[in-house]
């Protein structure tokens, strides 16, 4: 049996069971004083968003260093908290100021409940997720390395898996009512699909997390408005590494498999010219920032024709080196040619990562979820990307520096989002 999860309006916080650590993290949120919500502007008019994919719990375990087989090691630091994609970015768009929906699955375990109380809490909405009275709720076991700063995820999924029929066509429309945009982290791919036609249906732009190639993603790419990659998606093939010393690996010699593409800014060219819905697609690079290629769509006369890896190298030499806060670097509007793939009409924009003190570096998970909850905010509040590039980069760089996916997600009230945010 099936069921939409009423919560209670009382409920209590997420059972999380934290060991301190001897890494504190030092955001500025925490020893600047508190801005008055007063002093913000309010969050955009338009700010309901829709997401569909996995949520879980996240057993987090930080380690001075990653364990060799056999071997048996205490813990640093131990968190439970909740987790998934999906869950991640809403919870990180509920915090900025967006009213997240989510459409999921659980079960009716101690850990699907304890999932919806925190959503809840941190003000997503899960009316829409769908509780099954057997079987289990996803988990996922993190282990924190503090040597490397990495982290390893070992994801247990849910049973029974969400299929279409467990959403209605009465609670699919609802979920969509006066939805300012629809994420998907790629995971539920039948459902998922689903809601996308029906949200392409509606004209409601849809946002996709393209973290690695599965099964129907190319599907929801069809429909997408825009695209947010990791530097899995398209998968990293990389022959020869060339580091340059002042703008980091040589793109030239790294492939990509979903595209074939040679490099990243003609896999980006190559993505907008097979999608071509696309309005933008990013992909995020962890310490070395983003690209992000966005298409013309103004109707713009453009003559001039530039290599697309040429204008890369351009832009990352432009980079100043001395300043450690997120930046972004563009380029007008031009005729954009990858060699063997052809041309498109847009704008290059190499955006740069917080420079974050090794001391204050706790933990990278959820940090590309922090970025795409940040980038669901730039959509509702219609920022150009000159300034979404550095809000997200600003987000994730926060997230880092506490212990799992949620714990240092910033609210709009933190003083690092001021500069974004007023």
């Amino acid at each position: 049996m099936l069921r939409l999860f009423t919560i209670p309006n009382v409920i209590a916080p997420f059972p999380s069971k934290t060991i301190p650590s001897s890494s504190t993290p030092t955001h500025c949120s925490l020893i600047r004083a508190k801005m008055s919500s007063d002093s913000l502007p309010p969050p955009p008019d338009n700010r309901i968003v829709l997401g569909c994919g996995t949520v879980t719990v996240d057993f987090l375990a930080a380690v001075a260093a990653y364990p060799n087989p056999d071997d048996k090691i205490g813990s640093t630091g131990f968190k439970v908290q909740g987790g998934g994609n999906v869950g991640n970015a809403l919870t990180c768009a509920a915090r900025l100021g967006l009213n997240p929906r989510l459409i999921s699955k659980v079960a009716d375990d101690t850990q699907g409940r304890s999932i919806l109380e925190e959503l809840k809490a941190d003000g997503v909405d899960p009316s829409f997720l769908v509780v099954s009275d057997e079987g289990n709720s996803p988990f996922t076991y993190v282990i924190v390395d503090n040597q490397t700063k990495t982290r390893t995820c070992i994801h247990t999924p849910g049973y029974p898996p969400m299929i279409p029929d467990d959403l209605s066509q009465e609670s699919l429309v609802s979920a969509l009512d006066d939805a300012r945009v629809v994420y998907f982290d790629g995971r539920l791919p039948e459902t998922a699909l689903v809601v996308a036609q029906e949200a392409a249906r509606k004209n409601i732009p849809i946002l996709i997390d393209a973290e690695r190639k599965r099964e129907g993603l190319d599907n929801l790419l069809e429909l997408a408005d825009y695209a947010i990659c990791s530097a899995k998606f398209p998968q990293l093939i990389i022959n020869t590494l060339s580091i340059q010393p002042n703008f980091g690996v040589n793109w030239s010699f790294i492939g990509l498999a979903w595209t074939e593409a040679p490099s990243i800014p003609s896999a980006l060219v190559s993505m907008l010219l097979r999608l071509p819905n696309l309005k933008f697609v990013i992909v995020t690079l962890g310490k070395d920032g983003c690209v992000m290629l966005e298409r013309n769509v103004n109707g713009d006369v453009v003559s001039e024709e530039i290599d697309v890896d040429s204008l890369l190298e351009t832009l990352r030499q432009r980079k100043d080196d001395s300043i450690g806060i997120p930046t972004c670097l563009s380029s007008p509007v031009a005729k954009l040619t990858a060699q063997g793939i052809g041309a498109v009409s847009g704008r290059l924009f190499a955006g740069t990562a917080e420079k974050i003190p090794p001391s204050e570096l706790v933990d990278t998970t959820g940090a590309g979820d922090a970025f795409i909850g940040a980038a669901l905010y730039a959509i509702c509040a219609d920022m150009p990307p000159e300034k979404m590039l550095p809000f997200a980069a600003q987000v994730a760089a926060a997230n880092c520096r506490a212990l799992g996916a949620r714990t240092g997600l910033p609210h709009r009230t933190d003083p690092c989002l001021a500069s974004f945010l007023s």
